[in-house]
């Protein structure tokens, strides 16, 4: 059994699979969620043949249920959580006064809802590892967008403000019990969810999901004392 254990949604791909290789590097335990289970056991079976502790589990992070049974998965199978990596999303673009409801309502359930009730359903595990170290960690994975609304990408970006909002009054919340909470605020990442912008921005001009990985490590080691609200990732040609 790891003597410390990280919980990843949104974990198959991208930056979720990037970090959950970093932690199992750091000799973690890590549970991996995704919404495909074929996907997710590729990328689950790839990290166990890595010599990676991985605990994988299926969900639509729009259902309350299928959070609720990642926790409890995570809770049997390590019965601790050192840092919760709350990553998965959703990105539709497309005019306001275009907007389908259906397509609206998926964005706000994954990218926000589900934050707030992946996070409620594991604090008290979180507690406890920060009553034992004062290092357990939440990392909520917002957007550039959460920093600077973007144009046909507004019910995005109005999920990614409130992760970051979300991610302060959590702070508040658990700063007292040893929990730290940082947002991260990416720009493009070479991942599967901005291949519709490959023809404005090559993948090699994106920022890469080893440089989101390597900024969770140094939260990893930062000391008690040290509390990092959030970290923005933007390329050289980004205007700030």
């Amino acid at each position: 059994m790891s003597e410390r254990a990280a919980l990843i949604t949104g974990g198959s791909s991208g930056i979720g699979l990037a970090v959950a290789r970093m932690l199992g590097d750091e000799g973690y335990g890590i549970t991996l969620s995704a919404r495909r289970p074929d996907k997710l056991e590729e990328a689950a079976e790839g990290l166990r043949g890595e010599g990676l502790d991985v605990n994988s589990v299926s969900a639509n992070m729009a259902e309350e249920d299928d959070i609720k049974a990642i926790a409890e998965s995570h809770r049997e199978r390590f019965g601790r959580l050192d840092l919760l990596m709350n990553n998965a999303g959703v990105g539709i673009g497309g005019a306001i006064h275009e907007a389908e409801t259906k397509k609206l309502d998926m964005q706000l359930d994954v990218n926000l809802r589900a934050v707030y009730l992946m996070s409620r359903e594991t604090i008290p595990m979180l507690k406890e590892a920060g009553k034992e170290h004062s290092r357990a960690v939440v990392i909520n994975t917002a957007s550039i967008a959460g920093k600077s609304g973007q144009g046909w990408l507004a019910a995005y970006s109005a999920t990614k403000f409130g992760v970051v909002g979300l991610s302060q009054a959590m702070h508040k919340e658990l700063a007292a019990d040893g929990v730290k909470v940082t947002a991260l605020c990416p720009g493009f990442v070479d991942t599967p969810m901005t291949d519709w912008v490959q023809e404005q921005v090559s993948k090699d001009e994106m920022i890469q999901p080893s440089d989101i990985a390597e900024a969770v490590r140094y939260l990893l080691h930062t000391s008690p004392a040290c509390i990092v609200p959030e970290i923005q990732f933007v390329r050289p040609t980004d205007q700030m």
